[in-house]
């Protein structure tokens, strides 16, 4: 009886670890690109390039890659108020999408590794459960 009770807890444990896997970055950029597709594509278009003065760019946006914590808390929160982005006014009003961190995290990673996009770190869903709401 106690061999099997050794032999459950060790497949608990290792059942555990399977599931708390990380994702490698190229599986987190997939499934980015199903959440984009699915709630972003619409305003900022299949190219990333979004509406000049209605839908801004992520494609090669300066605003983007000038503070990620920002940009992160604009896709987990929302955003209101206008945001210059390579040096044209949007009006910056996005509503808060209901994603949850780990899609975020993901979403993220398709956008900063699309469209000519580069950035050098992996997006996690911890670092954007530790982003707080923006208050500017």
């Amino acid at each position: 009886m106690k061999i099997l009770l050794l032999l459950f807890s060790l497949c608990s444990v290792l059942l555990f670890l399977t599931i708390q896997k990380k994702k490698t970055l190229e599986e987190s950029i997939a499934d980015g690109q199903m959440i984009y597709h699915d709630f972003c594509m619409q305003c900022h278009l299949p190219s990333g390039q979004g509406v000049e003065g209605a839908f801004p760019p992520l494609a090669q946006a300066d605003y983007l890659f000038e503070n990620i914590d920002r940009s992160i808390a604009s896709v987990k929160y929302g955003s209101q108020g206008s945001i210059v982005i390579n040096s044209v006014e949007y009006p910056g009003n996005m509503t808060n999408l209901g994603l949850d961190n780990q899609e975020i995290a993901d979403v993220m990673n398709y956008i900063l590794h699309s469209w000519g996009n580069s950035y050098d770190q992996m997006i996690t869903a911890e670092h954007v459960k530790s982003i707080e709401p923006r208050t500017n």
